[in-house]
């Protein structure tokens, strides 16, 4: 399967500059159909919680959840004591430590800070997430 990852952050950002989902939901909506995994749309709605920070809390980085969600889509587990768990949490961690070291924070109100939600610098400093 041949992936192309501009093409997939692209189609991440439209849906998400667009207005049309939340950037935990564009993330896992995007990754289920770039891989073509067999979830259907719900899983997108388990996603809708997270966004602005879990439910607009200002918590952890909705695209950073969305990022976890699909890396588990592709590489979790469904049985129990599988060892693909392994490999998601291992992934899951490299996640999270890069976007860490990139932006200083997983914090959806110290990455947007002094911004306000909805306005084009808000979209477009989530957006280069």
């Amino acid at each position: 399967m041949n992936i192309d990852f501009a093409q997939v952050r692209a189609t991440a950002e439209k849906y998400y500059r667009d207005g049309d989902f939340y950037c935990s939901e564009a993330v896992v909506k995007t990754i289920r159909d770039a891989f073509g995994l067999e979830f259907d749309d719900s899983v997108i709605a388990v996603a809708s919680g997270f966004p602005q920070g879990i439910g607009g809390s200002g918590c952890t980085c909705g695209a950073v959840i969305g990022g976890v969600m699909a890396l588990g889509m592709v590489f979790g587990r469904t049985q129990a004591k599988d060892e693909r768990v392994n490999k998601a949490m291992a992934l899951s961690k490299e996640l999270h430590d890069q976007f860490r070291a990139n932006h200083k924070s997983l914090c959806c109100r110290v990455l947007t800070k002094n911004l306000t939600l909805g306005t084009p610098e808000h979209l477009e400093q989530c957006i280069a997430f």
